[in-house]
């Protein structure tokens, strides 16, 4: 069954799994965001998703643009877990997967590594 969670409880969790995230990757992010959504339309039953260009791949003709995004999408957690503490877990996996694309790591990778 679904987890009942306010949207502001569930910020707050992404606001944890952002704390969690090691100093010199989190002074390393660049021009990037991250948003609470309810679900991504296209894909209603992802978890997260990054919107840009990873840092990997940005060139010197990067600039003037408008941050990238890390949407976290509340609805699937949700759905997905039965616990607020599955929901938790899931929220720092989620986090820490859709900063990865950030820096360039592919899924494949994450899933070895299992972040997945």
């Amino acid at each position: 069954m679904p987890v009942e969670m306010t949207r502001l409880r569930f910020e707050e969790l992404v606001a944890d799994a952002l704390d969690a995230v090691p100093v010199r990757f989190a002074q390393a992010m660049d021009n990037v965001v991250v948003l609470v959504e309810e679900f991504n339309p296209e894909v209603p039953t992802i978890l997260g998703l990054y919107h840009g260009i990873a840092l990997t791949e940005r060139t010197s003709h990067y600039g003037g643009v408008l941050p990238d995004r890390i949407s976290i999408y509340r609805r699937p957690i949700l759905f997905l877990c039965d616990t607020e503490e599955q929901v938790v877990e899931e929220v720092l996996v989620t986090v820490m997967h859709e900063i990865a694309h950030h820096f360039g790591v592919d899924d494949a990778r994450l899933h070895e590594l299992g972040w997945g």
